[in-house]
């Protein structure tokens, strides 16, 4: 489905972390299907180049960088900014897709697994959008979209360290929003719910595990009390990130996109 002019994100270098994962590989094959020019970053080097080729099919016109780091690392993170820059041209616009799932009950988790889930999802997160807002700010203009969630708005059983992340992604996003459009930089988040992707299913899945049922019972469970009766796609995270990268939303800041199907509602 297309809903974007092909020229929505003309001339804009968008770079998207955790453009492996189902979220961040759709939101960049909608980046240049909008027209814009992309920087791919993961681990996956295998899955980037999959991804490159697809966006090239969707616009052979627009220009590809792909980098393969460690959000994780510092000296990884300087290196995607610096040699996106180098490869295409100055950066306009972030994606921070990069994020994993982890916890548990509070009294299963340990001490590694609270770290890993904040390392990943809250702390490279932000010192990646510091490396990147010091190139954007000199430009004047730009989008940056964070991928939180629905466990950033509100929480649920046995998942403390998951939600703590995201909670602190949507802090994040309202309080820097309020220094970057200063410089004329937008900052919001998308909060999905439950995504039709591997780590939505491995959410599932989990969920059903702790409480007795197989997947397919806890699928069904989650299907029921969404208002709309099913999942997200992450074609339709993805849209609505290109939405917030755009001038359609050019005065939309510091807020909080809901994709749930009425989840939650407030």
């Amino acid at each position: 489905m297309t809903i974007f002019s092909k020229e929505a994100l003309k001339g804009e270098h968008i770079i998207v972390t955790g453009a492996t994962g189902g979220i961040g590989y759709e939101a960049a094959k909608e980046i240049v299907r909008a027209g814009g020019h992309v920087t791919i970053t993961g681990r996956n080097e295998e899955k980037l180049s999959s991804l490159r080729e697809d966006c090239a099919s969707i616009n052979g016109a627009a220009q590809i960088y792909v980098s393969v780091a460690d959000l994780n690392k510092t000296e990884d993170r300087k290196k995607i900014v610096h040699d996106a820059a180098q490869a295409i041209g100055p950066v306009t616009g972030v994606v921070n897709s990069a994020g994993i799932i982890g916890g548990g009950p509070l009294e299963d988790l340990t001490e590694e697994e609270m770290r890993k889930v904040m390392e990943l999802n809250y702390f490279s997160t932000v010192l990646f959008t510091q490396e990147a807002f010091q190139m954007m700010k000199a430009n004047g203009k730009g989008s940056i979209v964070n991928l939180s969630s629905l466990s950033g708005l509100r929480g649920t059983h046995s998942n403390t360290a998951y939600s703590a992340s995201k909670f602190a992604i949507t802090g994040f996003t309202q309080s820097f929003a309020f220094e970057a459009i200063e410089h004329g930089i937008r900052v919001n988040a998308v909060c999905p719910g439950y995504v039709d992707t591997a780590m939505g299913q491995e959410a599932i899945r989990s969920k059903g595990e702790r409480e007795g049922r197989s997947y397919e019972e806890q699928r069904v469970l989650a299907e029921e009390g969404i208002p709309s009766g099913r999942l997200s796609s992450p074609e339709e995270v993805a849209r609505s990130i290109v939405y917030l990268l755009s001038s359609a939303s050019e005065n939309i800041v510091g807020e909080s996109l809901k994709v749930s199907g009425g989840t939650v509602m407030r």
